[in-house]
């Protein structure tokens, strides 16, 4: 009879231990979209993870495939660089807020070009993606930079293949200072690049950048920092030469009106300031005003909260500028507002 107990218990015991991975995987967090945060959110995950035992499960796909399962309702939240309008968020029943910021910066592969020592404008920059500078000694390269030697190497523009709000903060910016990009390619998430070597995510723009020799790409400034690649400077709207970090993307995000923002729909592109980075901008999380799950929905904004109060140092190290408390609050009071279940705030 005692034996029979034992193997019972054993039995039990056994089933619990089988039944504990499961139980785990139902309590993390799920969710998919840009690459751009892809660094900070991996690093507070893991962080989250040691201190309330709730894992991340995000898939870095880029803005487009972020929104289109969070339309699909495959995923808890979405994440996007690439905001959605008001009337946008409403048809799909999504709320979406600011998580953080940071800067994309042009990488290169000019031989002997070392790292912030090229300088280009928004103009030239433009160019170069429209196939009408073709060698890196080009005149209008070596007029932004007296003194620097410039190979006579052909220039190899790098783009992202998806849809990406990465390409839509790069094409924002050039759309804005060069008409002739605003007329032919635009600002969007997805464009039509007229030359160039398309790769997948920032991964892939960063290795391709690499291992092309004359290439220039634009990614994400923790990829390029952690990838040690030669960043250029760029000439800010106040003819500033300013190079990419916390601070310039700072001075970018200073002047944003948030409070007044329609489903905090800010782009932070082409800033006013002789400190501006003129390439900065935030990425969103999109979620259901009437979640599926809405425990999985609270966990997430559990998350979320914590990454706004403890996130900052980890976010400062990978040069990425977290949201000022005053957005913070703002955030806070639209969860409280705005997702609910069964009538009643889930926040």
């Amino acid at each position: 009879m005692k034996s029979y107990k034992k193997s019972l218990q054993a039995g039990a015991a056994a089933a619990l231990l089988a039944l504990a991975p499961q139980a785990l995987r139902a309590a993390d967090i799920s969710g998919a979209g840009a690459t751009f945060p892809y660094p900070i959110y991996a690093k507070w995950a893991d962080a989250y993870k040691k201190e309330a035992g709730i894992g991340l499960n995000y898939q870095s796909i880029g803005s487009g495939g972020g929104i289109k399962q969070i339309q699909a309702k495959t995923v808890t939240f979405g994440a996007s660089d690439a905001p959605l309008k008001a009337d946008e968020l409403d048809k799909a029943g999504l709320i979406q807020f600011p998580m953080i910021m940071g800067g994309v910066v042009p990488v290169v592969n000019v031989p002997d070009i070392a790292a912030g020592a090229l300088v280009l404008d928004g103009a030239t920059l433009a160019d170069l993606y429209l196939g009408k500078i073709t060698k890196w000694n080009d005149d209008r390269i070596a007029k932004l930079n007296p003194g620097l030697k410039l190979p006579s190497t052909a220039v190899a523009p790098v783009y992202r293949s998806d849809g990406s709000g990465t390409t839509f903060l790069f094409t924002d910016y050039l759309a804005k200072v060069n008409p002739e990009f605003q007329q032919k390619i635009g600002a969007n998430a997805s464009v039509q690049w007229p030359v160039g070597i398309g790769a997948k995510g920032n991964e892939g723009v960063a290795n391709m950048t690499k291992q092309t020799r004359g290439g220039i790409g634009y990614v994400e400034y923790a990829y390029a920092k952690q990838n040690k690649m030669a960043h250029a400077k760029l000439i800010n709207k106040d003819g500033k030469p300013v190079d990419p970090n916390s601070a310039s993307f700072q001075a970018a995000a200073a002047g944003a009106d948030w409070a007044n923002a329609k489903g905090y729909h800010v782009v932070l592109t082409d800033q006013a300031g002789a400190a501006s980075w003129p390439i900065t901008g935030a990425s969103f999380i999109l979620m259901h005003k009437e979640p599926q799950d809405p425990v999985a929905a609270k966990e997430a904004l559990k998350f979320f909260a914590w990454a706004y109060k403890n996130g900052g140092k980890m976010a400062e190290e990978l040069d990425y500028v977290t949201m000022p408390d005053t957005v913070v609050k703002l955030v806070d009071q639209t969860w409280k507002t705005t997702i609910k279940s069964a009538g009643q705030p889930l926040w």
